[in-house]
């Protein structure tokens, strides 16, 4: 089973979620692809079994424009795929991950979990997010 890992990050705290990801689908035996939101090949991701996306929110609780501009991209061709996200916020509530859950849903992508973060991961958090790359 091959899993695809995209992440944008800003102060690292993403970065951490998605590293953590990376070493849950590993532990799990799973073929794993990594990249950046600003390097991710479309067809790679697109061709994975399961594709996690992580973000911080940015803003007024948006993605960041790199991730938004890859999302964006392939958002059309998600439908029947197996999606989870992952994602830091500093203030508010984390709206920005229900906001891109809907987006995922919307395209006919099966959500399989949500995982967020206020500023660096804890513990929980970390483990939740190898869990959901071990899906």
């Amino acid at each position: 089973m091959k899993v695809s890992i995209v992440y944008a990050t800003t102060t690292g705290n993403t970065e951490a979620l998605a590293n953590a990801a990376s070493e849950g689908a590993k532990a799990a035996g799973r073929e794993v692809s990594f990249s950046t939101a600003d390097s991710a090949d479309s067809a790679e991701v697109l061709s994975a079994d399961l594709i996690l996306l992580g973000s911080p929110a940015m803003g007024a609780e948006q993605l960041e424009d790199s991730m938004e501009t890859f999302f964006s991209g392939i958002e059309s061709s998600l439908s029947g795929k197996k999606v989870g996200l992952f994602g830091s916020y500093d203030w508010g509530g984390g709206q920005w991950i229900s906001d891109w859950s809907d987006r995922v849903t919307g395209a006919g992508a099966t959500l399989v979990g949500a995982v967020k973060a206020q500023l660096t991961p804890d513990a929980a958090a970390l483990e939740e997010v190898k869990k959901l790359a071990a899906i």
